[in-house]
């Protein structure tokens, strides 16, 4: 049975906006914390192990460093990754080259994003949870990729996948098959149940 934490303090152990500002529309009262763990470290070392055992184990190193610093609140990490057809990783463009280098990789295929959330206190992981949204990108041609290039922003560099789906970025796709929230990088439902769970939100 999950412990029960009426009056804990909530972290966000990422500075991610989408998450951020996903938690913020839930009504969820929180801070933010990064945690600022070497990902591109932990990926490759994780290399042949499966995509989800990845995802989380990054969103509970972040979950469980910050709980550390912070032992008397519940911290939430989480992480997302993008598994390619062929089973490649995709990390974050970066960079405007990088962006178009991407989508072509990805134009036409499937993929899926596989976000994954953990909560921990004072180093102690107190619930976790993976999902996965599946995304078939459409044929998309070379002009139109060009104009969502020059006007998507900067924000996307930084995303998974270089799209957001909440704004032009769902012009990417012919269909999703799975929730946005899971695509914007947090398997927002069954945290809000577990949070509600603990106490510290209202059931």
């Amino acid at each position: 049975m999950d412990q029960f934490f009426p009056t804990v303090a909530i972290i966000l152990a990422s500075q991610s906006p989408a998450r951020k500002a996903m938690l913020e529309a839930a009504g969820v009262a929180f801070k933010s914390v990064p945690a600022h763990i070497d990902e591109t470290a932990v990926i490759a070392a994780l290399q042949g192990r499966p995509v989800k055992d990845v995802a989380d184990r990054l969103a509970e190193l972040k979950a469980v460093k910050i709980s550390y610093a912070h032992p008397d609140a519940v911290v939430v990490g989480a992480d997302s990754l993008l598994e390619t057809a062929s089973g490649d990783w995709l990390e974050k463009p970066g960079t405007p080259d990088g962006l178009v280098q991407q989508l072509r990789l990805l134009r036409g295929q499937p993929h899926q994003i596989v976000s994954a959330a953990v909560a921990a206190r004072n180093g102690q992981v107190l619930w976790r949870h993976c999902a996965v949204a599946t995304l078939q990108v459409r044929a998309f041609s070379e002009a139109w990729l060009a104009a969502y290039v020059a006007s998507a922003g900067a924000d996307v560099l930084g995303s998974v996948g270089g799209y957001h789906v909440e704004s032009s970025g769902v012009q990417l796709f012919e269909t999703i098959r799975g929730d946005l929230f899971t695509v914007r990088g947090l398997p927002l439902l069954p945290l809000l149940a577990w949070l509600r769970n603990i106490g510290a939100m209202p059931q």
